[in-house]
């Protein structure tokens, strides 16, 4: 199973939630699964109601990220803070992540190469001189007139 990192045995769990000996757990000193504390763990209706709630939570603060997508304001941070909200509770939100995280990382590496840095400088620098050229071609054939000032023809 891809558990979107390269260290093996990382989603192996025992029957009774705890993790096996000799298995890799995450950053924290635990493996995958629901990080509720033991005492809500422990009663199967208060485990569900804590999920649902922190689903409901995580819904809600990823549905306020996509109305920020078009709308000012920080869209894809608030998305990933929802989804790590719900990783929380839910593997499949902890494997997300985990594979955003390493997409980011890869795409950081990438950004960081001496090659790859002067194409994007070479291309930014065209697309400024381009913008440049359209905007002074403007201002060459129609000036500087604020709209509010434009006579009627």
């Amino acid at each position: 199973m891809n558990t979107g990192s390269n260290e093996p045995g990382e989603a192996v769990m025992a029957a009774n939630d705890s993790v096996p000996e000799g298995t890799v757990g995450d950053q924290h000193g635990q493996g995958l699964g629901s990080r509720a504390p033991e005492f809500v763990k422990a009663r199967r209706m208060l485990h569900l109601s804590w999920q649902v709630g922190v689903f409901m939570l995580g819904l809600a603060v990823v549905g306020l990220g996509i109305v920020m997508l078009p709308l000012p304001g920080p869209g894809w941070v608030v998305i990933f803070g929802g989804m790590a909200i719900w990783a929380t509770e839910f593997v499949w939100a902890q494997l997300v992540l985990r594979w955003t995280k390493r997409k980011v990382t890869e795409a950081a590496q990438r950004a960081l190469d001496p090659r790859v840095r002067r194409r994007n400088i070479i291309l930014t620098s065209i697309g400024l001189v381009i913008i440049g050229a359209l905007v002074s071609f403007y201002l060459w054939k129609f000036g500087v007139t604020m709209p509010w000032k434009i006579k009627d023809q």
